[in-house]
């Protein structure tokens, strides 16, 4: 990815895609995103930045407490 940075919060993304062979980066091990997370990343970012763990591990937790006040 172009930059090391995570387009929602701005802190170290972690992300060693390109760096080390397949497979080691964190977000291969989650599985797939979820969906709506994506809008959260501005136009320019879209496919130059990687979401940071935390953000996409936010992200989850919020979906679940809004699923259960339904």
């Amino acid at each position: 990815m172009a930059n090391k940075y995570c387009p929602i919060c701005g802190e170290e993304n972690e992300c060693m895609t390109g760096r080390v062979e397949h497979g080691n980066c964190w977000c291969d091990t989650e599985g797939v995103f979820p969906i709506g997370i994506f809008e959260l990343v501005p136009t320019e970012s879209i496919r130059k930045n990687c979401i940071c763990k935390k953000c996409v591990n936010k992200y989850r937790d919020e979906a679940k407490i809004k699923k259960n006040m339904l």
